[in-house]
């Protein structure tokens, strides 16, 4: 028994440090909208992983670094007017999401280490834990690749590498999330006959997150700012406009835009008939909470996009958007494992 206590309490501990991780990527994903949103994803235009931990102080430091920036194409195409104290604004929520993603690294990085030896993380759980780390590196690359994109010709990211960058940090997210409930909720052996339907309302989710990519890589949500119709059409003219077909998925800002109402009000619909289903189904006392904070979630979240759209993407409320879809994921998750450890 003494045996088994120290083993919960070492999973606890890990579980809380791995909490604490999906806590500081949440404020992440926030940040990097954020910092999108503003368009200050383009200031930094040089990537020193250890040296860039320090900023401009001296106000020669400032003018080299302003310098740097003045021959970018954002600057010259777009920002041609602007001086070193407003570059300071848009420079420092740059250097903040940098920084962010550093401290994550370091606090995930020592507590592994540490963990491991001193055997809180079990050999056979290594290989999870490595993964983390080696994921979480190669956002850093990733998002330095999908920066770079913005600093040849046009002022603008790849839409494709903006959709991969955000794509990696909920996929590292959710990982870290799912690793956390096993160490906090054991493996039963009888998996709940609704944790398929579970899942796919997740996968579905997870779909229409990476949709939302797109329309932020696109700025698409900059155009047809009604709802439920698109201006004057329900579809919109053009979006199969481009050769080939499946391009327009990808390029084309008003299928994107279209593709991504189709897929929330499927999610919103598919929610709320999984929910009135549920009512008529006996479900434990946790699962029944996650499953109505599902519905609620979807419902605040079907809600702050319309009114995002609407409102011409005001920054605020795009933030809380991209803030909600991590919680919508984060509860939907949570419903998946229960569900599969075979809690009823």
């Amino acid at each position: 028994m003494l045996i088994e206590n120290k083993i919960s309490n070492e999973n606890l501990i890990v579980a809380k440090w791995l909490l604490t991780c999906c806590a500081m990527v949440f404020f992440m994903i926030i940040l990097g909208g954020v910092t999108r949103l503003t368009g200050s994803g383009l200031s930094m235009v040089d990537w020193r992983p250890i040296m860039g931990i320090i900023p401009p102080i001296t106000s020669e430091d400032w003018q080299i670094t302003f310098g740097m920036y003045q021959q970018s194409p954002e600057f010259l195409i777009k920002n041609f007017t602007m001086d070193v104290n407003s570059f300071k604004q848009i420079f420092w929520l740059e250097y903040l999401h940098r920084l962010l993603g550093r401290l994550i690294g370091i606090v995930f990085f020592f507590p592994f280490v540490y963990f491991f030896a001193k055997g809180y993380i079990k050999k056979n759980e290594f290989p999870k834990y490595l993964l983390m780390l080696i994921l979480g590196g190669m956002q850093g690359v990733l998002g330095w690749y999908m920066v770079k994109s913005g600093l040849v010709d046009n002022p603008a990211v790849s839409q494709y590498r903006l959709t991969a960058h955000l794509s990696s940090a909920f996929l590292i997210y959710s990982f870290m999330f799912w690793v956390a409930l096993n160490l906090i909720y054991p493996k039963k052996s009888i998996t709940h006959k609704w944790s398929n339907k579970a899942k796919a309302l997740t996968l579905l989710i997870i779909i229409t997150i990476i949709s939302g990519g797109f329309v932020a890589g696109l700025k698409a949500g900059k155009i047809y700012n009604t709802y439920p119709m698109m201006g004057e059409y329900w579809v919109p003219p053009g979006i199969f406009a481009l050769k080939p077909i499946w391009l327009n998925h990808f390029e084309n800002i008003a299928t994107v835009q279209f593709n991504h109402r189709v897929l929330t009000l499927i999610t919103f619909l598919s929610v709320g008939f999984f929910w009135i289903k549920a009512r008529q189904i006996t479900f434990s006392k946790r699962m029944r909470k996650a499953i109505n904070a599902l519905m609620h979630t979807t419902i605040l979240q079907f809600i702050l996009g319309i009114s995002t759209l609407i409102l011409y993407v005001p920054t605020i409320l795009a933030a809380a958007h991209q803030a909600t879809a991590v919680i919508l994921l984060t509860v939907a998750l949570y419903l998946c494992h229960g569900l599969s450890r075979g809690e009823s």
